[in-house]
Formats: C-alpha cells, sequence, structure tokens
C-alpha cells in the first residue's frame, strides 16, 4: 500500500523522517513523501490531500473528524514557542489597531497570538521566512517568528517584545503543542497504528546515527548554517517528538478547550486518537 506523507523541510521534520523515507526502517507500507511549508500543509489537509502529513495543532482543531493524531513525530517542548518581534520595544497592547506579519491562519504561532489578551484582527499572512525582512522594512508594525528565525532575529537589528511559548508556559504550566502529525481516520486502527510505529522507530533510528541523515537535512534546510540545523533539531526534537505522553496530550486537550471557549475552533466529538 502507498500513502502519501507531508512534512516541511525544516531538519527537525528531515531528522525524524530521514529513516522512514528512505526505507532503512521496516514498514508494512510504501511513502510518497511532499516537502512543503507548514501552512501549505495546513491548507492541504484541509481539502483532504494528504493520508498523513505534519500540521499545526491549530489547523487540527478544524479537521478532527477527518484526521486522528499520532503520538510520534510532533514538535512540542518548552522554550520552543513563537517569539512577536519588532524593529523597537513597544507593549503588546500598542499592536492591537497596527499590521502583525504571520506565518499562516492556521499555524499554532497565530493561535496562540490570538488566545494572548484579546486577540490582534490586523494580520498579513506571509511565509514564514519573510517576516523578519517585512518587519525590519517597516512594512508591518511586528511579526510573529518560528523555526530557526528564533536564532537570528536579532541579526536583522530587531527585538523581541513577547515569547509566546513562554506566555503560554506560564499561563497554564504545559509544554507547547506547535505541530503533530494526523492521519486519516478512514485508513484504520491497524493501519494508523503501524504507520505511529514507523514514525518512531525512524526517530530512534535517526538518534542511534545522528550524521547518516546530514545530506538529507541540509539539501532540504535553505543553505541554513550548520550550527543553527542543529540547534533547531536539538530543540524541537525531543521526548515528546517519541510518544507525546501524557503532558503532552493535557496540552493539547487544553489549547483545543481555550480555542473552542474563544470561538477560534469548532467543537469536535472526536477522540484525539483512533
Amino acid at each position: 500500500m502507498q500513502l502519501t506523507l507531508g512534512y516541511s523541510p525544516c531538519p527537525n521534520d528531515t531528522f525524524i523522517f530521514h529513516a522512514l523515507s528512505h526505507g532503512l526502517v521496516e514498514a508494512p507500507f510504501r511513502l510518497q513523501v511532499r516537502h512543503e511549508d507548514v501552512e501549505t500543509l495546513n491548507q492541504l489537509a484541509r481539502q483532504s490531500m494528504l493520508d498523513l502529513t505534519k500540521i499545526s495543532y491549530h489547523a487540527f482543531g478544524h479537521l478532527r473528524d477527518q484526521y486522528c493524531l499520532l503520538r510520534a513525530g510532533g514538535a512540542l517542548g518548552r522554550g520552543c514557542g513563537p517569539l512577536v518581534v519588532a524593529k523597537r520595544p513597544m507593549e503588546m497592547r500598542e499592536l492591537v489597531d497596527q499590521t502583525i506579519a504571520i506565518p499562516g491562519e492556521l499555524t499554532t504561532a497565530n493561535l496562540l497570538l490570538q488566545l494572548h489578551g484579546e486577540g490582534y484582527r490586523k494580520l498579513k499572512v506571509m511565509s514564514f521566512e519573510q517576516i523578519m525582512s517585512a518587519v525590519a522594512l517597516g512594512e508591518v508594525a511586528a511579526g510573529v517568528i518560528i523555526h530557526e528565525s528564533r536564532f537570528t532575529f536579532a541579526e536583522q537589528g530587531l527585538v523581541k517584545l513577547l515569547d509566546l511559548g513562554d506566555w503560554w508556559e506560564q499561563e497554564t504550566g504545559h509544554p507547547i503543542p506547535l505541530g503533530g502529525i494526523l492521519a486519516k481516520r478512514n485508513l484504520g486502527k491497524a493501519l494508523i497504528n503501524a504507520v505511529d510505529d514507523a514514525i518512531g522507530r525512524s526517530l530512534d533510528y535517526a538518534w542511534a546515527h545522528p550524521r547518516q541523515a546530514t545530506a538529507y537535512i541540509c539539501a532540504h534546510a535553505q543553505e541554513m548554517d550548520e550550527a543553527v540545523m542543529r540547534q533547531h533539531i536539538e530543540l524541537y526534537v525531543n521526548q515528546y517528538s517519541r510518544d507525546l505522553g501524557d503532558a503532552g496530550v493535557a496540552a493539547v486537550e487544553d489549547l483545543f478547550a481555550r480555542a473552542e471557549k474563544r470561538g477560534l475552533i469548532p467543537g469536535s466529538s472526536q477522540a484525539l486518537f483512533v
């Protein structure tokens, strides 16, 4: 059986999926892999175009009837949340009526921004790698940055206004649920569990052979500095990537409960997992 799998070209995803996508771990299925930025993956999942996909938890909140969550392969942790940056220091309340660049409508970065305070309505959706330049050039008042941008924003002359991850952790006590791996519910429990198991073993392989995936990671990392690439993997690939565990599940459930209460995602009677 062949399954379509979408994940981003970011180092954390290519590190996790290298072994599985290259046949280095056994699996009872074949994969057709598609590399896209996370917001593109969000929109593809919205159209039900992928059997398996990396997803923003914000997007998953809209897709719980069609997709279920896997326990392995996701991005959840502490100290790894999106940052709000600007050219000058200011209070977040000053941004309520100013334009903020976000890396996608359905990104968890945007969901966390909307959960902060009373929310922010003047938004400009941009590809994540363009946001820092837009802020530096004054095209927007501030931007929400993700991925490796958190390591390089100061080089652009920008300042941090808010760490949305720190805010979330202090507000809730939970780690930050950024992105997960979804499977179509109609694949059936047996196949979904086999996929989950294979992704976990792919990560085990990556940890056991950390240099083997380097060429693959670099090929998709868009000329990212190798030290930044290593920082990226160390930050976003952790024990929650191997298994969400009780703490991870509690974080996702709390995120959805808060988002439903604010009317940011629809309610759903479906369980997170099959």
